[in-house]
């Protein structure tokens, strides 16, 4: 497994991370045994996988909680973000003056006595440029050794520049992947500022590991694609179909584009099972071809941007 440099963190992370939104999470679909959970994080630290992405909100603080416990003994190895604004018990709650509680909240479920990063859970934009004292809260906990970085996860450019040029933040959590590609013109800038980049929803909640085409249905949270969008996204996943080869799968393809981008620190497909684990980590093994990067730009650029995807 490789890794690169975590922002001005001195740290570094595996390119593959873990994204623990699954873990002990029966709200949004069948959660899995806390066994299996605990177990997965431990094979995932066996493989060089270090960069675990967690939350409050996710699985109403379970996802936390396992975390806490797989690396009972092994914190020293793992780098942890976790986040603040939706929080375990449903609510959703950004006000500044309560950061230091849901980070005491954390530190707890996750058995360790400091984060590596922290961010505000996809925050109104009115909350990005720092004025409602979110990073004064958050250098205050940095300062006393609780975390030791913080910033944001959003979904578009914009925000990113709002973050990049309006605060100190060292940590940047953003949407990014081959069917949406446009927060890419922010990551240089990003880069210059020595930001930390982690990519969320790396295969397009689940359209990038070419499980689905224009003829799924869908249940519970990705319910949310109308027929329309089903339809051109499984268009599109038949032309992109030429980064696969015997030894590529569509997942693993989906990640090494992302990882094309030297400003990426860090990618977090979610993991339900072994067999996951050991086709993201594969991901890392060779890069993919410098013109199937280009086509995949191009196909963004002449095409998908100009249409109404969604998420």
């Amino acid at each position: 497994m490789k890794h690169r440099k975590f922002g001005n963190t001195g740290k570094t992370v595996s390119e593959i991370g873990f994204g623990a939104w699954q873990l002990g999470n029966g709200y949004d679909w069948e959660g899995m045994k806390d066994d299996e959970a605990i177990t997965l994080v431990r094979e995932a630290l066996d493989k060089g996988v270090n960069f675990f992405d967690t939350a409050p909100g996710y699985g109403r603080g379970k996802s936390e909680e396992l975390l806490g416990r797989a690396l009972a003994g092994k914190r020293s190895e793992a780098v942890i973000n976790t986040k603040f604004g939706h929080w375990a018990d449903g609510k959703t709650d950004y006000s500044a003056n309560r950061i230091r509680e849901s980070v005491e909240q954390s530190l707890k479920r996750l058995n360790t006595d400091y984060l590596d990063s922290i961010l505000l859970h996809n925050p109104p934009f009115d909350d990005l440029d720092g004025k409602h004292g979110h990073f004064e809260a958050l250098e205050a906990l940095r300062q006393e050794g609780k975390i030791i970085s913080y910033g944001a996860s959003v979904d578009s450019s914009k925000e990113m520049l709002e973050l990049i040029e309006k605060t100190n933040v060292g940590t940047i959590e953003t949407m990014f992947n081959v069917f949406y590609q446009e927060t890419a013109t922010a990551f240089k800038r990003a880069a210059e500022r020595n930001i930390a980049l982690i990519v969320k929803i790396p295969l397009d909640s689940g359209w990038l590991s070419g499980k689905y085409n224009a003829e799924s249905t869908f249940e519970g949270v990705r319910k949310r694609w109308s027929p329309d969008v089903i339809r051109k996204r499984g268009e599109l996943v038949e032309r992109i179909k030429f980064v696969t080869d015997a030894e590529t799968t569509m997942t693993m393809a989906a990640l090494r584009f992302i990882l094309a981008y030297p400003e990426v620190s860090t990618v977090i497909p979610g993991v339900r099972n072994t067999a996951q684990l050991i086709e993201n980590a594969a991901a890392g093994d060779r890069p993919m071809p410098e013109e199937h990067v280009r086509k995949l730009q191009e196909l963004w650029d002449n095409e998908i941007k100009h249409l109404n995807l969604g998420w």
